[in-house]
């Protein structure tokens, strides 16, 4: 496991559950090749309701099921680590929001394994 601690950058990937990338759903394939790349960790997130540059409302309710639902990335890693980010997100993320923000860690730990 990575030491993961003190100053760190969180990015936010904003794009719709419908977008795809190569056949596959692109939220999906961006944490895989995040996993694979190496990245400290991942998480998904899937909206209620969002608009985006097209102004165009995506929401679950129930009169209006959407099937474009907005859907959040969080990653949290070094600066190191965000550099090598950014190509893999100007390769896969043809249209959405890329954030990036300052963050102080305090604590990043994997759950204890039993012997």
């Amino acid at each position: 496991m990575r030491k993961l601690e003190g100053d760190r950058v969180l990015v936010r990937i904003f794009i719709g559950e419908g977008d795809k990338w190569h056949h596959q759903p692109l939220h999906v394939a961006l944490l895989e090749r995040l996993r694979r790349e190496g990245f400290a960790g991942a998480t998904v997130y899937r909206a209620v309701a969002g608009f985006g540059a097209h102004s165009v409302v995506h929401t679950a309710q129930i009169l209006r099921l959407s099937e474009d639902l907005p859907v959040v990335i969080e990653v949290v890693d070094t600066d190191e680590e965000v550099e090598r980010l950014e190509p893999i997100l100007d390769e896969m993320v043809a249209e959405g929001l890329v954030t990036m923000e300052k963050v102080y860690v305090v604590k990043y730990a994997a759950r204890a394994t039993s012997q």
